[in-house]
């Protein structure tokens, strides 16, 4: 009968662990801390209570618009702005309608907004695909920095100067108005593209061309559809500026009658003074088709912004 061998300094004895004793049962997980499940984040009220009241700064006035909006005029004027409209009227509605014009200056905002934001989303995409896939090339380089810098001279700024311009060439008019819309927001449109492409992968673009495709056709086919969801975060911000603007169209556009919405709902501010109802219900005519937009585009707007910040 032969004996087990030794064991060699290589090699751990039996029952010998290679640390220190682990205690097992309660006494083990006493000195560690509990692990939570995968997916639970523990609750901040903190930040709920934050998110609850910048939410509420946003609801309380639309919600006593909505409810003004419909209210009849003696309901309007007897201080009750969170009471309920009962019973509800569109009599507000039908004054604003008339008041104000509605159809036109919903035209002309209308026609200066489309405008602002096909042209802002063309020539913003194809300015950033030519600087993002040119980057070695110092003229692009600096076309690119000379697009950030404008982003620090706001209309306001340059009023006086675009005023006189575009009298000197006849856009003291709507178009006019599209065109400075689409100019002022290159600039910022053009950084959110260029930060986009940069996580779009350059071997579409070569398999494209292996296949014989130009340049140009590329473009078009291949990158501008993969560019959709920052399309409508660029087209929902254009949206936003051009159909809220007041400045602008206010100091462009000579002939009242071509005015937009927010404007003419200036001018007959003193009308709707002692009529809260006309007031609100214009204002909620007015703000109707930028909610709408916002809420059909959110999802891409949402996508577009996060795809954009990581490569």
């Amino acid at each position: 009968m032969t004996l087990p061998a030794a064991p060699t300094a290589d090699q751990p004895r039996p029952g010998v662990a290679d640390g220190p004793p682990r205690a097992s049962g309660a006494a083990g997980s006493a000195g560690r801390p509990k692990r939570r499940p995968a997916g639970r984040a523990r609750p901040s009220w903190s930040r709920t209570l934050l998110l609850v009241l910048c939410s509420l700064t946003v609801l309380l006035p639309f919600y006593v618009t909505v409810s003004m909006a419909f209210k009849t005029p003696s309901q309007a004027v007897d201080g009750e702005a969170f009471s309920l409209p009962s019973p509800w009227s569109v009599e507000g509605f039908v004054a604003a309608w008339e008041l104000t014009e509605f159809p036109r200056a919903f035209g002309i905002s209308l026609g200066i907004t489309v405008v602002a934001v096909v042209g802002t989303i063309v020539l913003s995409a194809m300015a950033s695909y030519a600087i993002s896939r040119n980057w070695h090339r110092r003229l692009y380089r600096w076309s690119f920095f000379y697009l950030l810098a404008a982003m620090f001279l706001p209309f306001p700024v340059l009023a006086l100067s675009q005023v006189k311009l575009t009298g000197m060439v006849g856009l003291a008019n709507p178009a006019g108005v599209a065109l400075l819309h689409i100019m002022f927001q290159l600039s910022f449109s053009t950084l959110l593209f260029t930060a986009f492409l940069r996580s779009l992968p350059e071997e579409l673009e070569e398999s494209a061309r292996m296949d014989g495709a130009s340049t140009w056709g590329t473009f078009w086919r291949i990158v501008f559809p993969l560019m959709a969801p920052m399309s409508a975060t660029v087209g929902i911000f254009a949206v936003l500026k051009a159909w809220n603007d007041f400045m602008m169209p206010s100091m462009i556009i000579e002939d009242p009658t071509q005015q937009t919405l927010p404007v003419l709902q200036n001018i007959f501010q003193e009308q709707f003074s002692n009529d809260y109802h006309v007031a609100f219900a214009s204002y909620l005519m007015a703000m109707a088709p930028a909610i709408l937009a916002y809420v059909l585009a959110q999802r891409w707007v949402m996508s577009g912004l996060t795809q954009g910040a990581v490569k």
